[in-house]
């Protein structure tokens, strides 16, 4: 007869609950750990905070005995094909599941931000990207896709999405988040958990708390933060990919907020996470996180005492590998100075989610029931939705000379040094710009069209002629014999070229950017932060020889971030915008200047007009606007929510339910969008809710609602907007706590941001007692497209 926690007819608390009570300490402990196979041999730089120093090569026969908690990407630490490594990886599964008594298999985890991290995997566009878009249903799909592509092949878990709301664009990682508003970041982020978990794949989010504020937008830096600020910006999304998306793990950061490390912060993990907001799942480190707390927030002197204060925090695997979970935590246990019921706690809750993954069920096989023949990790509908992803990611940012769409028949400059070059639409958590790197023979396993070869095909009919320009954004090795004056000699080379090809064309498309990397080795990407935003390396000396031909330029801008274009307003003939798009990004960008694809996209984070003002984001009450208190304007040159189109809208008719309502009460706003032009496009309506008195300071505006509004040439559809008195709700109680309070507001329909391109505004008065709400309030403003 079976143990009650083999019996898949009992609910999974139970079954865990069962195993637990059979466990010896070893046993529950190895359930915290998790391992990272050849990690330690990998050649080349880190692709994890301080891998080499800290990570410690594991022989897992001495752990196989006890059991094993996780294995850290067995896909993406290394070039592997796709076939190969789902079976080396069931083999391991088979190993670690015959190695214990109770044959429980670890969770394989992988990081997923940009799709599958593996080699051959399909790479799709970056999360800022994904803001972009304004699209959760489409960012949904691809994370369906991506995680039946992980499961398909043993993974369990995806180390994705980054729901860190930016907050300073200088900060490298600003590629990984969704973008500066947080009602954005949580509804994109919600729609990929939703997708994600569909799939069967646990969704982590990540980081928990505060990591993208950081001083100075210094990757890791402390916080200084105040808790409104917590509660208004950085915690949103975080309830609601929890509450609305069911996420089942919870990554923590790598800060400090107000000198507590997240790691070792009980107040956050338990008090708030799991006792306020009642999540049920598991809290998983950063990578060496807890060992950070030794080596650099040093309130721990051991490896011990780091064990002690993650537990307690709510902290329940250490990842990517063990060190502070193993042989010094069990001794401390032992010794009295941690409680086992610590370890208990973070065991079941281990235990449980492999129950609910069928880790524990009789007939578990190492081998994937899905596994193909033949493994396909970029088959066609993940490119064609990679396609999509990116074609409604890419912002037009300005066509002041109409010189967009490119015309037939013309002759067209390609110049840049990112003109030409795949890397230039990978971001950093894609494999080849976060592993192959470190493989200079490795091919990249996928086809990643560059902009000047999908012009080529997108417009046969058009003279093209291509330079570089000048050196590749980054460092770069110098050749062998180079000196100062040859490098010199061939920066004015390619300079000069760059200058005669742009004066022989109709139009200049200069292509700059970015190229991504990892802990200074790119100009964005995890650990390659930027002191300014200024285009990097001698991109924008190169803008300003392409503009000086007098030939009309057309800048396009592949990147990680937004940076300050103010200097060039007014002299560019257009300006488009991409983040990162992906291995279909050259051929969408390309699509978008012939005009066959109508951009849709709106920017998710400002894009500034000078390098100064920083830290800046659109959410800023009247002391943070332009102002006569001081000479410095923040104002940024295109705001939050801002994107063109090649065709044009009207906004008619806007009204509303009622005009008062309750503080528990709704109304419906109802609008129609009518497209007035000659061509097919995609109106983005965004709905921003400005309170002009609050008991606390407000932003102005701040996005609570948007939708996506296709229409043919003629055609007009009504937007409904679903308002609840709770979206208007603030920290403003004494205690620190959100209030709904009676009072007047107005609901402004825009097209951006930004004042100017407000269209309508709808006043409306909340009446009635002030309420007290906390997570259990209405998170989003339905809408509705008919």
């Amino acid at each position: 007869m079976p143990h009650p926690w083999q019996n898949t007819s009992l609910p999974a608390e139970d079954r865990a609950a069962d195993l637990l009570s059979r466990m010896t300490l070893e046993e529950k402990l190895a359930q915290l750990a998790g391992v990272w196979p050849g990690s330690e041999s990998t050649e080349g730089e880190d692709v994890a905070p301080l891998q080499h120093q800290v990570n410690e090569e594991v022989d897992l026969d001495t752990l196989l005995p006890h059991g094993l908690g996780q294995l850290t990407r067995p896909f993406g630490t290394a070039p592997v094909d796709p076939g190969e490594g789902a079976a080396a990886l069931a083999r391991t599964q088979a190993r670690v599941a015959a190695g214990n008594r109770f044959g429980i298999p670890a969770v394989a985890h992988e990081e997923c931000l940009t799709g599958f991290f593996a080699w051959g995997a399909t790479v799709f566009p970056t999360p800022l990207a994904w803001g972009a878009t304004f699209d959760p249903a489409l960012v949904g799909r691809a994370a369906e896709l991506i995680g039946a592509s992980m499961r398909a092949v043993g993974i369990h878990q995806g180390l994705s999405p980054v729901l860190d709301v930016v907050r300073d664009p200088r900060w490298g990682r600003t590629e990984e988040s969704i973008g500066e508003d947080p009602y954005l970041v949580g509804t994109i982020g919600t729609a990929y958990v939703r997708g994600l978990q569909s799939a069967g794949i646990i969704a982590t989010l990540k980081h928990f708390a505060g990591y993208s504020a950081s001083r100075g937008a210094r990757n890791h830096a402390p916080v200084s933060i105040g808790p409104r600020e917590l509660a208004d910006v950085i915690l949103p999304p975080f309830e609601m990919a929890l509450r609305d998306g069911g996420a089942r793990s919870v990554m923590h950061s790598y800060n400090d907020l107000d000198g507590v490390p997240s790691a070792a912060n009980r107040r956050l993990l338990t008090e708030l996470l799991r006792e306020r907001w009642g999540f049920t799942g598991t809290v998983v480190s950063d990578y060496f996180g807890l060992s950070f707390l030794e080596l650099h927030h040093r309130v721990a002197d051991t490896p011990a005492r780091a064990a002690a204060l993650a537990l307690e925090a709510g902290v329940d695997v250490e990842l990517p590998a063990v060190r502070c979970f193993a042989a010094p935590l069990r001794d401390a246990v032992r010794a009295g100075d941690v409680p086992e019921a610590l370890v208990d706690a973070a065991a079941l809750r281990v235990l449980r989610q492999k129950c609910e993954l069928g880790l524990l069920d009789p007939d578990w096989s190492a081998t994937p029931p899905a596994l193909p023949q033949i493994v396909d990790l970029d088959p066609p509908v993940m490119r064609e939705v990679a396609r999509q992803l990116a074609e409604e990611s890419v912002v037009l940012l300005a066509n002041d000379r109409e010189a967009l769409p490119l015309a037939h028949g013309t002759r067209i400059a390609v110049v840049g040094p990112l003109a030409d070059d795949p890397a230039a639409m990978l971001g950093c958590y894609t494999f080849p710009r976060h592993v192959g790197v470190e493989h200079p023979d490795l091919p990249l396993g996928i086809d990643v069209p560059t902009v000047l070869a999908a012009l080529r095909a997108e417009l046969p009919d058009a003279a093209l002629t291509h330079a570089e320009g000048c050196a590749p954004p980054g460092p770069a090795a110098a050749p062998p014999g180079a000196t100062a004056t040859s490098a010199a000699v061939a920066a004015e080379s390619r300079l000069a070229r760059a200058s005669r090809v742009a004066a022989d064309a109709d139009v200049c498309v200069a292509v700059l950017g970015d190229r991504s990397g990892l802990f200074g080795r790119g100009t964005s990407g995890e650990g390659c932060d930027a002191a300014d935003l200024e285009l990097p390396g001698d991109q924008g000396a190169l803008l300003d020889t392409l503009l000086a031909t007098g030939t009309p330029v057309v800048l396009v801008l592949l990147t990680g971030r937004p940076y300050a274009l103010g200097r060039w307003s007014g002299l560019l003939a257009a300006a488009v915008q991409a983040f990162f798009p992906g291995e279909e990004g050259g051929p969408a960008v390309a699509a978008v200047l012939s005009g066959r694809v109508n951009p849709s996209g709106r920017l998710p984070v400002s894009v500034p007009y000078t390098t100064g003002g920083q830290p800046w984001t659109y959410l800023q009450p009247p002391l943070g606007l332009r102002g006569e208190a001081s000479n410095v304007d923040p104002t940024p040159l295109h705001a939050f929510g801002h994107g063109l189109s090649y065709t044009s809208f009207s906004w008619e008719r806007p009204e509303t339910d009622a005009a008062t309502l309750a503080t528990d009460g709704e109304t419906t706003v109802r609008l129609t969008v009518r497209n007035t032009g000659e061509r097919p496009g995609t109106e983005v309506v965004q709905l921003y809710l400005h309170q002009p008195v609050a008991r606390t300071v407000r932003p102005v505006t701040r996005l609570i609602g948007y939708a996506r509004v296709p229409l043919a040439p003629g055609e007009s559809a009504e937007v409904h907007f679903t308002f609840h008195a709770d979206l208007a709700s603030y920290p403003g109680a004494p205690d620190g706590g959100r209030i709904v309070a009676p009072g007047p507001l107005a609901l402004r329909l825009a097209a951006s941001s930004a004042d100017a391109d407000v269209r309508h505004t709808v006043p409306l008065t909340l009446t009635g007692p002030e309420r007290a709400v906390d997570h259990r309030r209405r998170l989003v403003c339905e809408a509705e497209v008919k």
